[in-house]
């Protein structure tokens, strides 16, 4: 079952629905035990980066321009024995876990158009891992929503194809089907159960011990319970690492993140940080087997090698970090690699790394911004970092801690702050905003609004992601209730959605016919369906975006909010604003230094002084 990476027969898959397995045929030697697989379109890993963001936001009539922009994305490479080439890391750590117990002729991990040739009389388990299989995170609903007239994205619709496939199977009496991944919850939230098919949603890390008693029940033929958590691993040494190739290279790097957002589930996990060995072990085992492209899963990159240490991990250890990435982008068959998430904190706390990261990590970027960046090959590095909101006052109430080592009360100085220290080194983030929060009033939206505008006035960008407020289960915020339909977003919020919006066409509308081709789109779109979709409060906004009336017009007559420009600390205040004790963790090469900082060794730097004095608890991790 071990693929033969130098020999192996790579066959191009059909459209959906036309695989290789033949419905009705028993496959050879009786199937297998257990079957792994996942969605399609969350195992692809071509067709570029982002297309699983796009297959988990818009809807299915869409579709089309998907299509046309990637014709090839339904195509998929598989072993000699039809298994497949790549799956989503967490159902490969799922595959590790249960090689434990079984053999290699017992488990085989497939895609959902292959379902009927391993599926037989023998299977007792089909395992599936899922990320967002009804579309109800963040992004999905809220875009699906205003694009289409139904809520479920295109990731939905191929995630019923594929329990519908499975559920369709002769031998379905047979065998008990396993949800687990990040986004089993959803099945759950939803009571999704018997409409798909589902016998047991499992949560939490496969690496568990529990997992391994679950499959045996199921294996005897037992009644599995509806819902099953399984415990989540309490040190680095009980992590699996998969020897097989994952969906755009993924390797762990981080798990938990320590900021304690209210909103946020990865965060109730433990803070653990992966030994170095072990990580490029997985990035040579994704090498080995074809994969050109490296992405290492963090809540945030920048606790690496600090997690337990003597040095807050908000103080990032630069010389553990470089080390790290210098090693993976030079391993011999790395030709691409992908940041992960990350927090605007460090960018302030240690520019000097971020330049440092930057001049290894470039080079091997897939990404380029040709508008935005100053790299010889324009390339840009894109990692996701959570805004969520512009108001202090929403800020202090959610994630009160993102600040750190700041305090919350400057988070909009950090956000510009670390832009600008972002964009001067080609690093355009990601940022995702919440729209409709419990709690949230004109002017949370308003102080949101003007940071963007401050943005767009200081020539600072980001790619901004807004969405509407998902209760995510199990959070500290997963009972409350804020907006949920886009239709009771107020003027102001959807103001604030076509700004988000509006900012991110900045790199895209220097030809002449981008602004033409933009405003005639929206136009069309506004008159045919987004108007009755979205309801009244979605006019105004709509034609800010589209560029149809200009922004100091409609300010003027009050349609829409002008954003106020804000009065923000320089690194300089920043820094000088941390409490004493954090001096020691500073880095005397950053400068801004406070008045009277002093090292742990309790010397006094003195301007033009050869002593740099080095922070403590800084170290190399291996």
């Amino acid at each position: 079952m071990q693929p033969n990476t130098e020999k192996d027969d790579i066959r191009q898959n059909a459209p959906f629905g036309n695989g290789v397995g033949l419905a009705g045929q028993t496959p050879a030697n009786g199937g297998r035990l257990i079957v792994l697989t996942a969605p399609l379109t969350e195992s692809i890993d071509h067709a570029g980066f982002f297309i699983q963001m796009a297959l988990a936001s818009i809807p299915q009539w869409l579709e089309g321009v998907l299509n046309k922009k990637y014709p090839k994305w339904r195509e998929v490479e598989r072993n000699d024995d039809g298994s497949a080439r790549y799956m989503p890391a967490g159902l490969r750590v799922l595959e590790k876990s249960i090689l434990r117990e079984h053999s290699v002729d017992e488990v085989v991990a497939c895609f959902p158009d292959d379902l009927d040739k391993f599926i037989g009389p023998k299977t007792r388990i089909v395992a599936v891992s899922t990320h967002n299989p009804l579309g109800v995170t963040f992004a999905a609903g809220v875009y699906t929503s205003i694009y289409g007239s139904s809520k479920e994205p295109l990731n939905s619709i191929y995630t019923r194809m594929m329990f519908d496939k499975i559920n369709s199977s002769p031998y379905r009496k047979n065998f008990q089907v396993i949800v687990g991944g990040s986004g089993a919850w959803q099945i759950r939230q939803t009571h999704a159960f018997e409409e798909l098919g589902i016998d047991c949603v499992a949560e939490g890390r496969s690496e568990s011990t529990d997992t391994l008693a679950l499959f045996r029940k199921a294996i005897a033929g037992e009644t599995l319970p509806r819902e099953v958590n399984l415990a989540h691993p309490t040190s680095r040494d009980a992590i699996l690492f998969p020897d097989k190739r994952t969906t755009f290279g993924v390797v762990e790097m981080t798990t938990g993140c320590g900021r304690r957002c209210q909103f946020c589930v990865p965060d109730l996990n433990p803070q653990i940080d992966m030994p170095k060995a072990r990580i490029m072990d997985g990035i040579r085992a994704n090498v080995r087997q074809g994969n050109k492209l490296i992405s290492l899963a963090t809540e945030d990159m920048f606790i690496w090698g600090q997690v337990h240490t003597d040095t807050p991990f908000f103080f990032p250890n630069r010389e553990s970090l470089v080390d790290l990435y210098s090693e993976i982008v030079n391993t011999p068959g790395v030709e691409h690699h992908l940041l992960s998430h990350c927090t605007m904190a460090p960018f302030v706390v240690d520019p000097i790394l971020i330049r440092q990261l930057s001049d290894k990590l470039l080079p091997k970027s897939p990404i380029h911004l040709p508008r935005l960046s100053t790299h010889p090959q324009k390339k840009a590095l894109v990692p996701l970092i959570g805004l969520e909101t512009g108001s202090v006052r929403m800020a202090r109430q959610i994630m009160p801690s993102k600040a750190i080592p700041f305090s919350i009360d400057d988070w909009p100085s950090i956000v510009l702050e670390g832009l600008r220290i972002a964009n001067q080194n080609n690093w355009f983030p990601m940022m995702t905003l919440m729209i409709g929060n419990p709690g949230e009033t004109d002017q949370d939206v308003q102080d949101t609004l003007d940071l963007i505008y401050e943005m767009d006035r200081r020539d600072l960008f980001a790619f901004l992601v807004p969405s509407i407020f998902t209760p995510l289960h199990d959070t500290r915020m997963g009972h409350q209730t804020g907006v949920t339909q886009t239709r009771q977003l107020s003027s102001l919020q959807w103001q604030l959605m076509m700004k988000c919006w509006k900012h991110n066409l900045r790199p895209g509308q220097y030809s002449w016919w981008g602004p033409i081709a933009w405003r005639s789109g929206a136009l069309f779109m506004w008159l045919y369906r987004l108007r009755r979709l979205n309801g009244p409060n979605f006019t105004w906004p709509l034609m800010t975006f589209a560029g149809l009336a200009p922004e100091e017009i409609l300010q003027k007559l009050g349609k829409i909010h002008a954003g106020k420009p804000l009065a923000t600390k320089t690194r300089r205040e920043l820094i000088a604003s941390l409490r004493p004790n954090y001096w020691k963790y500073l880095r005397a090469d950053n400068g801004d230094l406070p008045e009277g900082w002093r090292n742990d060794g309790g010397v006094v730097p003195v301007p033009g002084s050869k002593h740099v004095p080095s922070s403590p608890g800084l170290r190399v991790v291996s």
